[in-house]
């Protein structure tokens, strides 16, 4: 019985290790970034607000009214974009930002999460942070993906963030 125990060990170390690493990487930015951002694209507004901010959760619920006047048709062409990650960016234990494209549009734009603890728990998760302004181009031409985190470094601004500004080609 002892040889038995034993042999049953290793594999099940080694399948708890799997589980363990495979639930650090569903909790990083880009895990994040991918389940906001495809759920977005695809207009499923409810499983994107899983991975999303308080402020966030309004602009998709604004979205998810407009979207309910949408023919069908539109609705099954947003489920074909496809979203491709192309960086991911840890600036604090607390924010992140992702560059990612989209099959229907090739310009790098900017995901900004944030690390926050949800429903009052002590478990903190990262949340997409996402706003309207997001889209905006800049007066400088580039595009601001990043919900009022711009850097002010240049003295043109007023702010207190740095985080930088994907430029729309």
């Amino acid at each position: 019985m002892k040889i038995f125990q034993g042999r049953l060990i290793i594999p099940i170390f080694i399948l708890l290790s799997g589980v363990f690493l495979q639930s650090c990487k569903n909790d990083s930015p880009k895990a994040a970034a991918e389940k906001f951002l495809n759920n977005l694209n695809h207009m499923n507004y409810d499983a994107a607000k899983t991975v999303a901010t308080e402020e966030t959760i309004n602009m998709l619920d604004m979205l998810a009214q407009f979207s309910s006047m949408m023919p069908d048709s539109v609705k099954e062409e947003a489920r074909k974009v496809t979203v491709f990650i192309k960086e991911e960016k840890i600036l604090t234990d607390s924010t992140a930002y992702v560059i990612y494209t989209t099959s229907e549009n090739h310009t790098e734009q900017r995901l900004n999460l944030v690390k926050r603890s949800v429903d009052g728990g002590k478990e903190k998760k990262w949340l997409a942070q996402w706003s309207k302004m997001d889209q905006l181009p800049e007066e400088n031409g580039t595009t601001d993906v990043q919900n009022g985190m711009h850097d002010y470094s240049d003295g043109n601004h007023t702010g207190q963030n740095n985080m930088d500004t994907v430029s729309a080609n």
